[in-house]
């Protein structure tokens, strides 16, 4: 995959952790001295498929033989083209040594003693920051619009995606020195307050107490049976949004305390998850909306259709409503406001909005409006930019969209984390009580929590965001193959081999290097820094998929490196468990962005 290659280029790699950003910045010098006829030509750089050829490979000789094709001195084949770049490649440490392959892919074969020494630096330091990439991010502001549940609606298994796709992102940002504001979008202002004001007005004349919102899915229910099935009712529901939306007091007095009774619900829910979140709901851009339309309709950018306000954009058959013919206001009257206070005000310099894949265009238009009115610029990749991020949906078995078998609703995510806990303290308990080990009901239940809530998020990271993907409880607690659980599992066992040393790791760091004798060692190494790399890419895509796939990866090396290399005992005992550390330190390390908890005994 070739598909990082402009964006490297566009990153600041001075003093970069990737290996592969080096690699870039050699061959740019290399291709600039050789060719400089051939301006911003820009390396492409891949790992090698092939491992006993080389650890990276350069592919750019066979389309720049075709450009340099016809000029006088140029090259005959693109073998020759290889062998100039080659040639002008920078003295670096880092390189062991080149070769050439088939018509002109040139190999990289890295030196050992250079991975050794970057490998050996993170448990010296006791951290993976000096491997965190700068990724085009190190100092900017950026704002995830993430999670966004309705007040008065429970958080159903479709609000697990954004929730923790949003955080893991967020985490990556943060680790990669952004400034990160996480923002909860909730559903906080609507017809739906309209629904349930006017039906606890009558259904409590005296006054909505605490206790009567505190079922708020159940009221909601309820007041939309009514608001369907009663024209009255529906009239009087219509005139109480229009109160709230005028200020009057007693409205805003219930409104209140509905959205504070949500947020108590909500916030256990993140309080599960390990997310956290500023919340700013719709009502928040209330106070803009008016004035944004003004402006707008003054510089021409809207204009009236049909009794409603639109910005008509090209490339699209439907304009963007920004005022109902009513006078009220939707979705696109509030992201727009959302949108400029985002630039403007909190001077984000990358907006990004983690929603279903339904609302793609939806957000296309408005990131369009937006570059229409100048909030944005016309290069959509140039900064300030917003991004969405769009998500498939959670399936059951049926292969349609999660729902409970009794009431035929979307799963509750409460229940989902219930069960996932639950099932994970049986298996544990069942395991300590045939292994004769002491039970401590405490501990048992912090580690099925940890276990229970990791597999739940990784089953759904690992797929690819715009992917719908099967909940399956069975697969995503199986102790084998690509699982949080098999991976929480591994990480336990590396971190009992360095235990059951009793030898102090930051001490040895200090007194010893790690030898790469064994190429099993090498190979463990090599996957080791390119730990940057899946950060880089995950940014790029915009996919924490990079990152699962990595540590996938990295505990398959690691028991192939244990196989091999026998640790405890050996005559490289302590580079071996130098190594061990460092593999422990990196899957902690891609748990903590991944918002999952590591264990160390299970």
């Amino acid at each position: 995959s070739i598909y990082y290659i402009l964006y490297i280029n566009q990153m600041s790699i001075k003093n970069s952790p990737s290996v592969r950003s080096e690699l870039v910045e050699l061959f740019k010098t290399a291709l600039q001295i050789s060719f400089p006829q051939l301006e911003n030509e820009l390396p492409v750089v891949v790992p090698c498929n092939v491992a006993k050829f080389g650890d990276y490979q350069c592919n750019n000789a066979m389309a720049l033989f075709g450009k340099l094709k016809g000029q006088e001195g140029a090259p005959k084949n693109p073998r020759d083209v290889a062998t100039a770049i080659v040639s002008k490649l920078p003295t670096t440490s880092l390189i062991k040594d080149t070769s050439l392959a088939g018509p002109g892919f040139i190999n990289v074969k890295l030196n050992k003693e250079e991975l050794s020494k970057r490998v050996i630096k993170v448990v010296r330091e006791n951290s993976l920051k000096c491997w965190a990439p700068d990724a085009g991010v190190s100092g900017k502001r950026v704002i995830v619009d993430f999670s966004s549940p309705n007040v008065a609606k429970e958080m159903h298994v479709g609000h697990l995606r954004s929730t923790i796709l949003g955080d893991t992102i967020s985490n990556v940002l943060e680790f990669c020195g952004a400034d990160v504001l996480r923002l909860n979008h909730v559903g906080d202002w609507g017809t739906q307050f309209g629904m349930l004001i006017e039906h606890l007005a009558e259904v409590r004349p005296d006054g909505a107490a605490e206790d009567d919102v505190s079922d708020l899915q159940a009221l909601y229910k309820e007041s939309k049976k009514r608001f369907d099935a009663e024209e009255d009712f529906k009239l009087r529901a219509r005139q109480a949004v229009t109160k709230l939306q005028s200020g009057d007091a007693a409205s805003l007095q219930t409104w209140g305390r509905i959205c504070e009774a949500s947020r108590k619900e909500f916030e256990k829910i993140y309080k599960r998850l390990g997310v956290t979140l500023t919340e700013r709901g719709e009502s928040f851009y209330n106070p803009f909306l008016k004035g944004i339309v003004e402006d707008l309709k003054d510089a021409g950018f809207a204009r009236e259709s049909e009794g409603a306000m639109c910005i008509f954009l090209d490339g699209f058959q439907l304009p963007l409503m920004i005022q109902k013919a009513d006078g009220g206001f939707g979705y696109a009257s509030t992201d727009m406001a959302a949108l400029k206070h985002r630039l403007q005000t909190e001077k984000g310099d990358w907006v990004i909005y983690v929603t279903d894949a339904g609302q793609a265009q939806h957000f296309e238009m408005v990131f369009a409006a937006g570059r229409l009115v100048g909030w944005l610029p016309t290069d959509a990749s140039a900064a300030p930019k917003a991004s969405h991020v769009g998500f498939g949906v959670v399936l059951g078995d049926d292969g349609k969209r999660l729902r409970t078998r009794s009431s035929g609703e979307l799963v509750r995510l409460s229940e989902l984390l219930d069960e996932a806990k639950n099932r994970c303290m049986e298996t544990i308990r069942t395991r300590r009580e045939d292994a004769k080990e002491e039970i401590d009901e405490a501990e048992i239940e912090a580690v099925a929590a940890a276990m229970g809530y990791g597999a739940v998020k990784y089953a759904d990271l690992k797929n690819h965001r715009s992917t719908n993907y099967k909940f399956s409880f069975d697969e995503m607690l199986n102790m084998k193959g690509n699982t949080a659980v098999y991976l929480l599992y591994a990480h336990a066992r590396i971190a009992g081999i360095v235990r059951k040393s009793g030898k102090d790791i930051r001490a040895l760091a200090e007194t010893h290097d790690i030898a790469l004798g064994n190429a099993k060692e090498e190979e463990l190494a090599l996957h080791l820094i390119k730990f940057p790399e899946a950060l880089e890419d995950l940014l790029h895509e915009l996919a924490p998929n990079r990152l699962t796939d990595y540590l996938y990866d990295l505990s398959e090396k690691f028991n192939s490196f244990y196989v091999d290399c026998k640790v405890l005992g050996s005559d490289t005992e302590d580079s071996r468990l130098l190594l061990c550390e460092a593999t422990a330190m990196t899957m902690r390390q891609c748990f903590a962005l991944l918002g999952i908890t590591p264990l160390y005994r299970i």
